[in-house]
Order: C-alpha cells, then sequence, then structure tokens
C-alpha cells in the first residue's frame, strides 16, 4: 500500500504514520508538528477531554449560536476522515489499512492531514491491512469508529443521533465524488469504478441505508451548517433554501 499515492487524492485521504519506539514519524513534511496525539481508544473508553477541545476550537472559530452546531461539523469532518482513507485505499490497492483504536492516533488540535495517526513498528510499508471488502470497511469504519464516536459526542451535547448517522451517510458519499474525480483525471477509470461499487453497497447497510437519497447522494437531514453566522447550504443539503428562522 503506498500511502503517499493515497494522500495525492487530496488531504482527506492522507494517513500518516509514527514508531513509538522511536518517537519516529513518517510520511510528514519537516515543518509538520510532530507527535500523533492520543489513541482513539481512549475517547470510546470514556476520556472526553480531547473531543471536548475539538468542538471548542470548532465553535469558536465558525462562533456558532449552539454548541450542537459544532458538535455535528466536528463529527462530520472526523467521518469523513476516516471513510476517505478506507474507501480511497480499498479504490486503490484492493485492501485497507487495519485501523484499530488502540494503535490510531487522533491529534484534535491539529487540521488535516496532521490530525490522524497510525502506530506501526518502524515503516510505511509495514502497515497491516486487510481486504478491501465493504464487510471489512462496515467494520474498520463505522462498527469500530463511527459507532463509539456518535457516543462520545452525544456525551458532550444533546444531537439527534440521525443527524450523526447523516453526516456519517454524507461524508461516505462525498469520498466517493472526491475519489471519482481524482481518478477519472488520472485515468483510472478502474478506481472510479470501484469506488463507486463500494460507495453504494457501504450505503446500502443500515444506520446509513437511506442517508443519502438519489442519483446526485443528496442528503435527508441537515448538518446544521445553514445556522452558522454567514454560513450557506451545503452541495448536497436537503434543503433548496436556507429554512426561515424564528425571530425574537
Amino acid at each position: 500500500m503506498d500511502l503517499g499515492e493515497l494522500s495525492s487524492i487530496g488531504g482527506f485521504f492522507a494517513l500518516r504514520t509514527f514508531d513509538a519506539s522511536t518517537s519516529g514519524a513518517h510520511g510528514v513534511p519537516t515543518s509538520a508538528p510532530e507527535g500523533p496525539g492520543a489513541p482513539l481508544a481512549r475517547l470510546y473508553a470514556g476520556d472526553d477531554h480531547p473531543l471536548a477541545g475539538r468542538v471548542d476550537t470548532v465553535e469558536r472559530a465558525l462562533r456558532t449560536p449552539e454548541r450542537r452546531i459544532a458538535v455535528s461539523i466536528a463529527q462530520l469532518g472526523l467521518a469523513a476522515r476516516l471513510w476517505s482513507i478506507a474507501v480511497g485505499s480499498a479504490a486503490l490497492f484492493g485492501e485497507l489499512p487495519v485501523l484499530d483504536p488502540d494503535q490510531l492516533y487522533w491529534a484534535p488540535d491539529r487540521g488535516t492531514p496532521d490530525d490522524l495517526w497510525l502506530h506501526t513498528p518502524s515503516a510505511p510499508a509495514t502497515v497491516r491491512t486487510v481486504p478491501g471488502t465493504p464487510a471489512l470497511i462496515q467494520a474498520t469504519v463505522r462498527v469500530a469508529h463511527l459507532e463509539p464516536l456518535a457516543e462520545a459526542f452525544c456525551r458532550d451535547t444533546s444531537v439527534a443521533r440521525g443527524l450523526l448517522w447523516g453526516n456519517a451517510g454524507s461524508a461516505l458519499a462525498g469520498a466517493g465524488r472526491q475519489l471519482d474525480t481524482w481518478a477519472r483525471n488520472a485515468g483510472r477509470i478502474d478506481v472510479a469504478e470501484r469506488a463507486a461499487v463500494l460507495v453504494r453497497e457501504l450505503l446500502r447497510e443500515p444506520p446509513l441505508a437511506g442517508t443519502v437519497r438519489g442519483p446526485a447522494l443528496r442528503r435527508a437531514t441537515c448538518c446544521l451548517y445553514y445556522r452558522v453566522p454567514g454560513g450557506g447550504l451545503c452541495g448536497d443539503c436537503v434543503f433548496d433554501h436556507p429554512p426561515a428562522r424564528a425571530v425574537r
């Protein structure tokens, strides 16, 4: 698996690797900050401090009037990162990295692509992989990460589960669109076709089923971004126009 080629699709597809025994980081520009953050398993076990800090950062950056909006945007971004790495590697190489929560580190104070780090024994070439089937992608992303992430975000703020799974479906569709564009521009029609099949299969399974609809994969719920000051509608928004907001 060539992580450099994977990252060429876009920043959301990049996966950093590091060796904890030597504190060495692989595939990182010299200008990038060092250090992998903390394993996501720690967050899933109940250490909510990193996630709360990430939501705080999004809340300040967007000047959101409600914390649930910041929760939605933060979760959407992390879901997009996970789907992009998994589906991108499966479409390109027919396999995906083993993204165990205790080996996948998250640095919530950093932006993409320096936010996700995978612990490897020595070098990127030693990344453990499994076949890139829809079932294993579901197990790797949805079961191992998105489900406990939803629990963690709901611990931070009351937010509808349907909104979070709508974000997950939208993030998956968005990864598929970017893959399709990159593959066709690169003359890799085989990659575009594999990506389309993977996304279609992944979206058939609950709780992702029904989260996006139609050939354009337009989402069935709203991420609330329209409520951000100066925000508008996302490209796949369920609304045609921003909903009217009550005036007090």
